[in-house]
């Protein structure tokens, strides 16, 4: 046998219990294929790691390709202290029809954002909040929407309306600027796509398609199709695809995609993943829905929709054979979670449906013994702790704040857990949120949750086998195993050893993907 691609001098970390270390791997139709007993077998091309550590590729269980491009394209406020420095930015701003603007967080500026300081800017004007779940908008934006969204907004002290919309209100402003083209949704994906493979990811999961928070166009999944992608990709698509059908009686499908479509279809390059539901907002835009208020600001949160119409759309996708991805941030939305996939899982029995729940951002005691009982996979987010750790604290409080984005609780009770970025919400880099994951601290240095930490290789295990488990493909990604993709990112140091706070910035020397260097900065390949 002539092997494609021999590695040697690497120090693997094969996540694999029956091999877990080698120096070479060899490669042959983009698998591996062996170990260190294809050493003395001939190969086309033998790629020499100097001693480079060698994990399995990074899976990214919970990622938006397609904003994270658009994102780095678009005007962008980060960095801004003041209202007036935005402001100045956004005067110096190339615009279209629409003046889109990212990087939006209210916290850090002396004043929130409103209307009136848009007006000055010119027409059309929508500043995304970081968070996805909010945007603040020019006051012509403002009179374009329907009645029935006006009602709700938030308004100042002579009752005008601040620009401020959150959630349904901003899906309704997102909907008079949509559709984006193909060509522009297919340039974005490769920026996101491209972000992933310098940082080693190999695999990413698009957190929705189609309708919902997060769509750019009715036609979306064909931009993804239009050329290939560097890396692997897997699309959630939004329950507010589910259309009625005159299923056979037997089938017990009420809802589904046109012609069946569901979790599963694709190849090893592009496939369609879970059914992705919102059922709240997010903690930075204060919409995460709570059973008790925010520290400080009060309220606690709210419902992405009508909770009959969210619960409706669960019992009818897990019916048609979806796996479900619930977004569900607060502990108020994880409870009606588990008790919707709880729900459905008695009405249609299912084995091994794997639903997620994205997120599970805050996490009661006495919702984890569900959480497992269930089988649900937690997807989530450690590396907004590192970033937002100190303003989710303290609005959570003392009593709260070691509930938010679990670890250790969870794989107590044997629940896998699934780890992910949710970029561009936050940094995208799995070795920083690993990083958080074993030490349990903010930027700042501010302990978050230090019981829920966990070991270094548990914190790897969920960016490679836990987050390929909740996508459903652990048989071919995750570890360095004989018959898997090969897809390896190659390190400068070895996580493992290094100092914990050093793992966030050890240094991706080269990303594999099915056994080709995609990205080589450190020159493997010449």
């Amino acid at each position: 046998m002539i092997l494609d691609v021999k590695l040697v001098g690497g120090r693997f970390l094969t996540l694999d219990a029956t091999r877990p270390a080698a120096s070479t791997a060899g490669v042959w139709g983009g698998r591996v294929v062996g170990l260190d007993d294809v050493a003395d077998l001939p190969a086309r091309q033998v790629v020499d790691l100097g001693g480079a550590v060698v994990l399995p590729g990074f899976v990214d269980a919970h990622n938006h390709l397609a904003w994270a491009g658009r994102a780095s394209r678009t005007t962008d406020v980060t960095g801004c202290a003041t209202v007036a420095q935005v402001l100045d930015r956004l005067r110096e701003a190339e615009r279209a029809k629409w003046l889109e603007v990212a990087g939006y967080d209210h916290r850090v500026l002396d004043r929130p954002l409103t209307a009136r300081d848009l007006d000055a800017v010119g027409p059309r004007v929508y500043v995304q909040d970081l968070s996805g779940h909010a945007c603040v908008v020019s006051s012509d934006v403002v009179g374009l929407l329907p009645d029935a969204v006006l009602r709700d907004v938030e308004r100042d002290d002579e009752g005008v309306p601040t620009g401020f919309l959150a959630e349904g209100a901003q899906s309704a402003v997102r909907a008079l600027m949509l559709p984006y083209s193909l060509a522009d949704i297919a340039s974005d994906v490769r920026l996101g796509a491209e972000q992933c493979l310098r940082e080693g990811v190999v695999f990413a999961a698009e957190a929705g398609v189609g309708t919902g928070l997060i769509g750019s166009s009715p036609l979306e999944v064909a931009a993804y199709q239009r050329e290939p992608l560097p890396i692997r990709v897997q699309l959630m698509v939004s329950a507010g695809e589910l259309r009625e059908v005159r299923a056979h009686e037997t089938d017990g499908v009420r809802r589904a995609l046109p012609l069946g479509l569901r979790t599963g279809l694709g190849d090893d390059w592009l496939s369609i993943g879970a059914l992705k539901l919102w059922t709240d907002g997010g903690m930075i835009a204060r919409t995460a829905a709570l059973t008790e208020p925010y520290l400080g600001v009060g309220g606690v949160g709210q419902w992405q929709d009508d909770p009959e119409v969210m619960r409706a759309a669960i019992l009818d996708g897990h019916a048609a054979g979806w796996q479900l991805a619930v977004h569900a941030i607060g502990d108020r939305a994880v409870d009606f979670a588990l008790d919707a996939l709880a729900e459905a899982r008695r009405a249609v029995p299912r084995p091994d449906a794997r639903h997620r729940v994205e997120h599970c951002g805050l996490v009661r005691p006495d919702q984890l013994d569900r959480i497992a009982a269930l089988g649900v996979t937690p997807v989530v987010q450690p590396t907004f702790l590192w970033a937002y750790g100190d303003d989710y604290s303290a609005i959570m409080g003392p009593d709260r704040a070691p509930w938010l984005y679990r670890g250790r609780a969870f794989l107590d009770r044997g629940v896998v857990v699934a780890g992910s970025s949710d970029r561009p919400v936050a940094d995208g880099n799995p070795l920083r949120a690993i990083q958080f994951m074993v030490e349990r601290r903010s930027r700042s240095g501010l302990p978050v949750g230090p019981d829920e930490a966990v070991g270094v290789l548990e914190a790897i295990t969920a960016y490679t086998l836990g987050a390929a488990y909740a996508c459903r493909r652990e048989g071919s990604l995750g570890s360095i195993t004989p018959g898997k993709l090969a897809d390896f990112v190659v390190l400068d140091d070895d996580p493992r050893t290094c100092e914990v706070s050093a793992i966030g910035d050890i240094g991706v020397l080269a990303t594999v993907v099915g056994g080709e260097f995609r990205h080589d900065p450190a020159g493997f390949t010449g």
